[in-house]
């Protein structure tokens, strides 16, 4: 990771100093998504109620601007210059990381759970959307969601790496993540409070080793 990506999460520990415990793991976390982009892959996300706000927050900072401008570069710019309305499609276009949601399907979701099992609703998604390279980032505050561990688990068997974001010991998923955050909280909505700055955090050192020189603000 550049010096300057690896900057933005250091940023995250001067306000939040009780994430300090967690330094390691974020830094691997934000390697390991890195690493996929460089590879051609993407990242799936999942989790469960507010969780399932967290993983849909990720994607969404992901897949458009966070703090940079992604201006769609020139290679894509001659590729749209062939379109009917390609001066507004390039002017309004970002550069997008990857990223699927997994909590987004709800016809998937609902019909599996109706005709299959719901506790395999996302496992079922990692299976039918996921490669080889790819990286799952498993959101459970008590990391023992049966879904969000199924989904980890058929993970690991395809060959996608497993980032989960957990609180306290990291419950049955600190078994099956490659990369554990599991935040120094025990009250799920203590620990859904810092997962908040953690993903940020790993977002924006993502997007500045891809954006260096786009970023809006380079003190943010």
């Amino acid at each position: 990771m550049k010096d300057y990506s690896l900057s933005k999460i250091e940023e995250l520990f001067e306000c939040y100093p009780e994430l300090s415990v967690n330094k390691s793991e974020i830094v691997k976390a934000a390697e390991c998504i890195i690493d996929a982009y460089r590879n051609g892959n993407k990242i799936l996300c999942c989790g469960n109620g507010g969780s399932a706000a967290d993983s849909l927050h990720i994607v969404g900072e992901l897949m458009k601007a966070f703090v940079c401008k992604r201006k769609v570069n020139a290679e894509w710019q001659e590729k749209f210059s062939s379109c009917k309305d390609s001066d507004y499609i390039i002017k309004n276009l970002q550069m997008a990381l990857p990223a699927i949601s997994l909590v987004s399907e709800t016809g998937l979701l609902t019909a599996y759970a109706n005709d299959v099992a719901p506790d395999m609703n996302f496992a079922q998604q990692v299976f039918g959307q996921g490669k080889e390279g790819d990286v799952l980032i498993a959101i459970s505050t008590s990391g023992n969601s049966a879904n969000v561990i199924y989904a980890a688990e058929v993970a690991q068997a395809m060959g996608i790496k497993v980032i989960g974001l957990t609180g306290g010991s990291g419950g049955a998923l600190k078994a099956l993540a490659d990369v554990l955050v599991n935040v120094p909280q025990k009250e799920t909505f203590k620990i859904q409070e810092l997962h908040l700055p953690v993903y940020h955090a790993i977002c924006l050192a993502v997007e500045a080793e891809f954006y260096p020189d786009e970023m809006v603000d380079k003190r943010i």
